[in-house]
């Protein structure tokens, strides 16, 4: 008997018996046949080629990596417009009006909604859009919480969030 080492199938190399004479031999895997043409070094490049495992991881990489939702990201461009509007007519409404407690109660419930739904998903993390949004409710909710919903926010603080909100739907407008 050949030694462990040899590229030949250990049923190859054993005496036919009544049992074993009609089994068929079937030929190596092509990374076994290559590793015997390479002097025995088997890449694994080869092996997975030969055993078609390459296949199948390439299956189960592509299933593991799916493509962003089109749905949900329709759905956080039509929700940050709404949020946007909201705080445009809020922070522009006049301080005399009396409806201002009550826009302000409603801009505060949105935005918190709209906060705790998107703050969680890394996708929407990085995108610009969402920074500007983030940032802007941050501080229209921060004066609000501070001064109470009927103070009026201060000139310098009003341009900022404004721009603020013009960024964020330029980027929404780019799909970032």
């Amino acid at each position: 008997m050949r030694a462990a080492s040899s590229l030949v199938p250990a049923a190859v190399l054993v005496a036919p018996s009544a049992a074993t004479a009609a089994t068929t031999v079937k030929p190596l895997p092509r990374a076994v046949a290559s590793a015997a043409s390479n002097g025995g070094s088997t890449s694994r490049r080869d092996v997975l080629a030969g055993t078609g495992l390459g296949a199948a991881l390439a299956l189960v990489l592509a299933a593991a990596a799916p493509e962003p939702a089109r749905a949900e990201d329709e759905e956080y461009v039509s929700e940050t417009q709404e949020v946007i509007g909201k705080v445009r007519s809020t922070i522009n409404m006049d301080k005399s009006d009396p409806n201002v407690a009550d826009a302000v109660a409603e801009l505060r419930e949105l935005s918190n909604s709209w906060v705790a739904k998107y703050r969680r998903e890394k996708s929407l993390l990085g995108r610009p859009s969402f920074r500007e949004m983030y940032s802007a409710l941050n501080a229209v909710s921060g004066h609000y919480i501070s001064f109470g919903p009927t103070a009026p926010i201060p000139a310098k603080r009003r341009a900022r969030i404004l721009e603020e909100m013009d960024t964020a739907e330029k980027a929404l407008l780019r799909g970032r």
